[in-house]
């Protein structure tokens, strides 16, 4: 029995064009250091300002409060799905829906790191902060929200590896 296979359609490059995408790309959330203008005067940029607040300068005495590490571990499974959905994109050459993929987990990941923010993060702001901020007549009080700029610049961006 001689039994011939004809190639209607070849869809190989498609497969390859969606698993690079997926496998060469990179979805970082945080403050990329292209986006640390501020519109005060601070010298520090909202990159600089949100490492020393996620961990904390002891000789500036100022408590690490964790916010974008805890941010993003609390929508992992969530992230998960996505990629895994993602990668099921990918193997049916869908190209579209795995970028749309990686910017749905981008996203999911950024709004989770907002929302911890705005939740509020311990330890609370120190008296002298808090009259500080009164003297601007500033009314917030919550640690990590006092312009919005550093909340603003929270974002993800989707790099090659």
């Amino acid at each position: 029995m001689n039994t011939a296979v004809t190639v209607v359609q070849d869809h190989t490059g498609d497969l390859e064009k969606a698993l690079a995408a997926l496998t060469e790309n990179i979805v970082y959330v945080g403050i990329p250091a292209d986006n640390t203008n501020r519109t005060d005067d601070d010298p520090l940029g909202n990159a600089a300002i949100g490492y020393i607040q996620e961990n904390g300068s002891p000789i500036n005495n100022i408590p690490a409060r964790p916010f974008l590490v805890p941010g993003v571990q609390s929508v992992a499974d969530k992230v998960a799905g996505i990629f895994q959905k993602a990668g099921e994109n990918a193997l049916s050459g869908d190209l579209t829906a795995v970028q749309q993929g990686m910017n749905a987990a981008g996203l999911a990941a950024q709004s989770a790191v907002k929302r911890h923010i705005t939740e509020g993060i311990p330890p609370p702001l120190a008296q002298s902060t808090l009259a500080a901020r009164a003297a601007r007549a500033v009314k917030r009080t919550k640690p990590l929200i006092d312009t919005g700029q550093l909340l603003n610049s929270i974002t993800y961006v989707i790099r090659k590896k």
